[in-house]
């Protein structure tokens, strides 16, 4: 029987390529039919902008420029592109673990990099809000897709940033992987690329060839790192480079192995990237379209070569879709707050998702680079409605016509504030999110700029010092 592979790309500049499988539905896969792998490669603080891929084929901006990104586009050419893919925050640990869980950042208790007590505490006089106490440690009871496809009988191998915790990714369903790293890698360096790219991702063939040989299925993740050391546009440019390489070896040995017929490709990022991500507003750290909108390509049998899709996914989407696709019977465990979207993917993209929710909630109550502060956004329809904790005040956005976030429509539509607010509401207590509380002993005179950021907040130092725990920049 012919082998089923996905895989998952999500790392600096990756896209799907498209793989054939025999005998999928929309629901799931064939009981006749062997069943799936999966490759997940994830990009680091990838911007919707930030590839020579373009994302939305209603808009030539959504495609960057200054940089190329050859393997991204051969993997986008035979898959579906997703123009409102977005990350689970705008931060890489909770990102990470919405990924694995298929849960949102809000109901795992994992909304930031570090655990935030470093920041806007009771006595900070310099925060008009306390953000909360966020936990770093991906919680053991969480059933997360290794785990669920080790009970199919997969093998399973995670490459790369971990960064979810100090837990060693064997106790959550991993047979293979580098251990529990951070953004300095196994060597706990500055800057792990390009030596870690090019190692994961020999470590990554070498787990599929073996897999393959022993004619087993397997999912596989290969997250990659930050080169935190890289600062100008050159810079930059060389490490995606890097990055885009690696993804043509991985495109490569699918061919050389006979995988490409039976192969299914994803690729997203944890969040944007740091910095400008234009046309799109804010970047790394906000709820703003640049910090949560990031590219979002899957490839595979059925997935109709070069399509577009504008139905709107996330990263909670990849558990209930993989499991679909590996034809898992047992119910999904409690609280997976994604949809399936196979149906969308044999669809031509068109259709819909079905979730617990309708609506799509990024909550982030911290502060970080961005000075938008301590916010939550919540999608639903052609609307986004963010709430600022700070002043309390509620931005409204008509996202099919202003995606740059530039028409502030609540004072316009305000019964639609009323009821996306009291949608928001109810999401959050239902999943038990942690809310920012006001600050007491807040400085009203203090000015934006002495809000803590990424440097002044425990946990979040990059580099070496960070390199094989849970904490550090991302």
């Amino acid at each position: 029987m012919t082998k089923k592979i996905i895989v998952l790309l999500g790392a600096i500049g990756l896209c799907l390529a498209g793989l054939s499988m025999t005998g999928v539905t929309p629901t799931a896969v064939a009981a006749d039919t062997a069943p799936p792998n999966f490759i997940v490669i994830y990009a680091e603080a990838e911007g919707w902008v930030s590839s020579s891929v373009q994302m939305d084929d209603r808009n030539p901006a959504s495609k960057g420029t200054g940089i190329r990104t050859p393997n991204l586009e051969r993997l986008a050419a035979t898959g579906m592109r997703f123009s409102d893919g977005y990350a689970a925050s705008p931060r890489c640990t909770p990102s990470r673990a919405a990924i694995f869980t298929g849960r949102s950042p809000a109901a795992l208790h994992m909304t930031f990099v570090g655990t935030g007590d470093g920041e806007g505490s009771a006595g900070n006089v310099n925060t008009k809000v306390i953000p909360v106490n966020a936990s770093t440690e991906m919680p053991l009871e969480e059933t997360t897709i290794a785990e669920l496809l080790k009970r199919q009988g997969y093998g399973t191998a995670h490459f790369g940033k971990w960064h979810v915790g100090r837990t060693n990714p064997s106790q959550h369903g991993f047979d293979e992987s580098d251990g529990p790293t951070s953004n300095g890698g196994p060597d706990n360096v500055a800057s792990p690329n390009p030596k870690q790219a090019l190692a994961m991702t020999a470590k990554g063939i070498g787990f599929m060839e073996r897999m393959t040989k022993a004619h087993k299925p397997f999912y596989l993740q290969m997250s990659h790192y930050p080169n935190q050391a890289l600062k100008s546009a050159t810079a930059s440019a060389e490490e995606k480079g890097v990055v885009d390489s690696t993804m043509g070896q991985i495109l490569d040995a699918v061919d050389r192995l006979g995988l490409k017929g039976n192969t299914y490709i994803v690729y997203t990022a944890d969040h944007g990237s740091q910095g400008k991500n234009l046309p799109l507003t804010g970047g790394k750290g906000s709820v703003w379209e640049g910090g949560i909108r990031v590219p979002y390509i899957i490839s595979g049998p059925g997935i109709k070569s070069g399509a577009f899709s504008h139905v709107r996914v996330s990263g909670v989407d990849l558990f209930p879709t993989f499991a679909a696709l590996a034809g898992v019977k047992e119910p999904l465990p409690k609280g997976v707050e994604g949809g399936s979207l196979v149906s969308v993917l044999m669809n031509g993209g068109v259709g819909t998702v079905q979730r617990p929710r309708e609506e799509f909630v990024v909550h982030f109550p911290h502060y970080d680079k961005d000075l938008q502060g301590p916010a939550s956004s919540i999608l639903l329809g052609d609307y986004k409605l963010t709430r600022l904790y700070e002043t309390g005040q509620l931005k409204l956005f008509d996202l099919s016509k202003d995606v740059v976030e530039h028409n502030d429509l609540a004072k316009q539509m305000p019964e639609k504030v009323s009821e996306l607010d009291a949608r928001l509401t109810a999401y959050l207590k239902a999943v038990n999110a942690q809310m920012p509380v006001m600050n007491p002993n807040a400085d009203p005179s203090a000015s934006a700029s002495d809000l803590p950021g990424e440097k002044k907040n425990g946990g979040m130092g990059g580099g070496a010092k960070a390199g094989k725990g849970g904490k550090g920049k991302g």
